[in-house]
């Protein structure tokens, strides 16, 4: 039977790579000279750094620029608030999302059995299986999800015969 997985993945590398690179950027540029401005990477969860709200949002666009010219999708990123550490320093936390959430897969399969396509989905963990009879139903069900969650980055991947 014909299936593949709806997921959402990130490209851990890239990640690394554009912060390297962003890092690299604001050492750099004359307007961060002395400051402590830096991203921090760990696992999914990047910390931005700088001395004030301006410079940790200046930080933030070239972290952003760095993570699109690479092909991550922006929408995987949570932007977490900012918060004042010590020295008069600002930081804040961006979560890397991966996997789909059970609000999500949720909401995927109740419009997939919405939509009355000869599908069947269900919840795989992090992913949300589709399996039917017919390849261009699968196509269509791909179709309908692209077309519905525009505010989440889905993959679609494991398209079987």
């Amino acid at each position: 039977m014909p299936s593949f997985d709806i997921v959402s993945e990130v490209d851990q590398m890239e990640i690394r790579n554009a912060v390297d690179q962003c890092n690299k950027e604001v050492g750099n540029r004359f307007d961060f000279k002395g400051s402590d401005a830096r991203v921090e990477i760990g696992d999914k969860i990047l910390t931005v750094f700088a001395d004030d709200d301006f410079k940790l949002e200046q930080v933030r666009d070239i972290l952003t620029t760095k993570l699109a010219k690479r092909n991550v999708d922006v929408r995987s990123l949570d932007l977490g608030k900012s918060e004042k550490i010590a020295g008069g320093k600002v930081k804040q936390v961006v979560t890397v999302k991966v996997g789909v959430d059970s609000v999500l897969a949720k909401k995927i399969v109740g419009l997939i059995k919405e939509s009355k396509l000869k599908v069947n989905a269900s919840i795989q963990g992090d992913a949300v299986r589709v399996s039917g009879a017919k390849r261009d139903t699968l196509q269509d069900t791909i179709a309908l999800v692209k077309k519905s969650i525009t505010d989440y980055p889905l993959q679609y991947q494991n398209f079987r015969e």
